[in-house]
């Protein structure tokens, strides 16, 4: 290469890149792949905080790294698809969330890095073989804390204090549907309330489930899942119309017309997945950094949400709001 063009191409700001960027091959950028398991509305507040900590780190998209978007839209098949393909194109890491969206990842590779961003039970579904030590190229922050589920129905609880009936919502075929569904239940039959199960398989499935639901319920409790993700507008929606009361493991669904949630803060998590992708792209190993907990857990109302079903919030419960949505 000649002196001029490789002035032209570092543009002055060699220094400030970081190393593995400048270990590429001139012109190439270090690349992230970043399979969404929902839409790219859902999860534009986690995207933006990656980036932004990336950038925080010296990664700036375009210039120092580059990151190529997709997104599944609810669908594993999809998942599948866009694992390959970014297997086939050797790309440096990939970042996704979700059990379903990293083992489809790690099915498709045992060699490319993968960092998730959130996962249920990264030891029990295979993802990792330890916290400590994950072993293999896979390595994150683990959403699994105790006692969730009873928080949620205790919160749940103030809101409905008539309680009795509770609709469990999640996505047959989720690796972690059956740890949310014991969690749930068991918290459930801890304060004595009797448990409807709702199994959603695809979309086509919820309209039905709500229909099956009607007299059934006097609330819904709905797990996280890139397909309940996707339809979140749809999935509260019905539930107005059958005056259920919900409550869901993060902000997104009560952005969409939810009641409330309670869980760890997502964007949080996906700017600690920055960290995860810095070490890497700078030569660390997943296998040798550990998996980390949630630190920052969230409580969001829609206020508007309980004025249309007739519900007063306490203002007890307000005040302990992180969140208040009108």
């Amino acid at each position: 290469m000649k002196r001029r063009e490789f002035i032209t191409l570092l543009g002055g700001a060699a220094a400030a890149w970081p190393v593995a960027a400048r270990a590429q091959q001139p012109g190439k950028l270090p690349t992230i792949g970043y399979l969404g398991g929902g839409g790219s509305i859902n999860q534009r507040a986690w995207v933006d905080a990656f980036v932004q900590r990336l950038r925080e780190l010296g990664w700036i998209e375009g210039r120092t790294v580059a990151i190529e978007y997709r997104w599944a839209g609810g669908r594993s098949e999809r998942a599948a698809e866009i694992a390959a393909e970014f297997d086939r194109r050797n790309i440096d890491v990939i970042v996704t969330s979700g059990t379903g969206m990293v083992l489809a990842a790690k099915q498709a590779t045992s060699v490319i890095p993968i960092v998730f961003a959130a996962a249920g039970d990264p030891v029990g579904s295979g993802l990792v073989g330890s916290l400590a030590r994950p072993g293999g190229n896979v390595t994150g922050l683990s959403v699994q804390a105790a006692d969730l589920a009873g928080k949620r129905l205790e919160i749940l609880r103030e809101v409905v204090p008539g309680l009795r009936r509770l609709a469990i919502m999640g996505r047959t075929g989720n690796p972690t549907d059956v740890t949310q569904r014991d969690e749930a239940q068991a918290a459930a039959h801890t304060l004595g309330l009797e448990v409807v199960s709702a199994e959603i398989r695809r979309a086509e499935d919820i309209a039905p489930t709500f229909d099956a639901l009607k007299g059934r319920a006097d609330a819904l409790y709905v797990f996280g899942d890139p397909l309940m993700a996707t339809h979140g507008i749809r999935i509260n929606t019905l539930a107005q119309g059958a005056r259920l009361p919900t409550i869901y493991n993060y902000r997104e669904f009560v952005a969409a017309g939810g009641l409330m949630s309670y869980g760890p803060n997502f964007p949080d998590l996906f700017r600690r997945a920055a960290d995860y992708v810095d070490k890497i792209l700078r030569g660390a190993k997943p296998a040798d950094i550990p998996v980390e907990q949630p630190t920052k857990f969230d409580l969001i109302i829609n206020i508007t949400t309980a004025k249309a079903l007739g519900l007063e919030v306490p203002p007890s419960l307000l005040a302990r709001a992180d969140e208040v949505i009108e």
